[in-house]
């Protein structure tokens, strides 16, 4: 397994819309919102092969960021979280705010390949190819930063560290598309975003619900909740790989469990769309690889947490253009003993799949759970979340030298995560990003790979 290239900072700037061109403004938090304050930030990095981009593509990227951000302003903003119980946390713009850009140059083109693979890699070699972005001055945090690091000769990688409070990933995903559109074209960018936040309807009193929450969390000192710096704690001895699963695997995984199920569950009606089986499998293959042994055990409760689209889901009309949260919080529980058995993705399934029905018949019926529930997922190993989503086509993402080589999430080297995004060469499949200890990736690649007979079975 290769080392990552030494990376050379060269430049810090900073990049703000085009003066004069938005007014300062405050945006309230929605309840959307306001959950993403317990998360550490969102670390995507997408790599691009063109020898082209690692000669001319960083002015074009500064000029045409500029010109995003029109769009996108509270990306340039600050998260402000003021002291005080009389005053609430928002998001700000002013005309000095700007997003921090860091250019760097790898001193070893060649590693490019390696890290832009789905092979096993050195987890802590990504942590270089994102910005690390403070916590402000404690009241005033940062809400994005980007890295664009130049492999000679090979191509670039473009890293960010996102506060999700600022966008929920459809909207992030519109600014990427935004400014690729621009730097692409030279002008005229397609998303015109929308950010009136009083489209979002409060008739539960959710938001005045989670303030109380994040108050009591925040008085409290739970400084881990509560960290608003990028900067985290490495795991040691962690690697990643991503893992592939393609339509014909799904489709077989999905019969699988249809035979299955009127064994083990009768005639219940299961909802099996491609992200439930694949979410299923692998929620089966990582709780194998950690509690496998453990079977004796096996009353305990395990979570698997994901998020849901919101406009679709709502009682009321959110525009497509709305850049803010617009997403639920999903919690699938199922046994330990369920899981880890033969039928263990059958459990799965049916776990995952009536959640998302659940979120589909009220998307907001169990929201007055999302903090707590979430709280003591990202405490607890005996549970995983999904970072990202199948959904996004963030492969077709292009600057003006192709699609993306590579999407990788580096934030859940330090979680129990798993990523998900479109895969980039099978169409309808789907890839699984993995960080994990040596011995847990040989055991969860074996569980993975192997014919899936094993994999179900066994």
């Amino acid at each position: 397994m290769s080392s990552a290239a030494t990376v050379t900072v060269v430049e810090r700037c900073a990049i703000s819309p085009p003066p004069r061109s938005i007014p300062p403004a405050t945006l309230p938090l929605t309840f959307f919102d306001i959950p993403w304050l317990f998360f550490s930030p969102s670390q995507p990095i997408f790599f691009f092969a063109s020898a082209s981009a690692s000669q001319t593509a960083v002015p074009k990227l500064k000029h045409s960021l500029s010109l995003a951000l029109t769009h996108f302003f509270p990306l340039a903003g600050k998260l402000v979280v003021p002291a005080a119980l009389s005053a609430e946390p928002h998001l700000e713009y002013n005309e000095t705010d700007s997003v921090l850009l860091i250019v760097a140059a790898a001193a070893d083109g060649g590693v490019f390949k390696n890290l832009a693979g789905n092979h096993r890699r050195s987890g802590g070699d990504f942590r270089r190819l994102v910005p690390e972005m403070g916590g402000g001055d404690g009241q005033k945090c940062p809400v994005l930063g980007v890295q664009i690091t130049v492999f000679p000769e090979i191509g670039i990688s473009i890293g960010f560290t996102l506060r999700n409070v600022g966008a929920d990933w459809r909207t992030f995903n519109n600014f990427l598309k935004e400014w690729a559109w621009i730097c692409k074209n030279g002008a005229g960018g397609r998303h015109v975003a929308f950010h009136d936040r009083s489209v979002i309807l409060d008739s539960s009193g959710l938001r005045s619900f989670f303030l109380t929450e994040f108050w009591k969390m925040k008085n409290n000192n739970n400084i881990r909740a509560l960290d608003y710096s990028s900067k985290s704690n490495d795991k040691e001895d962690i690697l990643r790989a991503t893992f592939v699963l393609g339509p014909k695997e799904m489709g077989e995984i999905k019969k699988w469990i249809l035979i299955r199920s009127e064994l083990v569950l009768g005639s219940t009606q299961l909802l099996l769309s491609p992200y439930v089986v694949a979410c299923a499998f692998i929620w089966v293959c990582w709780m194998k690889t950690h509690w496998c042994m453990e079977v004796r055990r096996g009353g305990e409760v395990h979570y698997f947490g994901f998020i849901a689209g919101g406009l679709t889901r709502l009682p009321f009309a959110v525009p497509s253009n709305y850049a803010g949260n617009c997403v639920g919080f999903g919690r699938a529980a199922a046994r330990r003993g369920e899981l880890v058995g033969e039928d263990g993705v059958v459990y799965a399934a049916k776990a995952i799949g009536d959640t998302v029905k659940k979120l589909n018949l009220g998307m907001l019926d169990g929201a007055r759970n999302w903090i707590s529930e979430w709280e003591a997922l990202r405490e607890s190993e005996l549970h995983i979340t999904v970072s990202g989503s199948p959904k996004l086509d963030l492969y077709e993402l292009d600057f003006g030298w192709g699609r993306p080589l590579k999407f990788e999430e580096v934030s859940i080297h330090n979680h129990n995560a798993i990523s998900l995004t479109e895969s980039r060469e099978l169409i309808g499949g789907i890839e699984i990003g993995v960080a994990l200890p040596p011995l847990k990736m040989d055991a969860f690649t074996t569980l993975f790979n192997a014919p899936l007979r094993y994999n179900i079975f066994v």
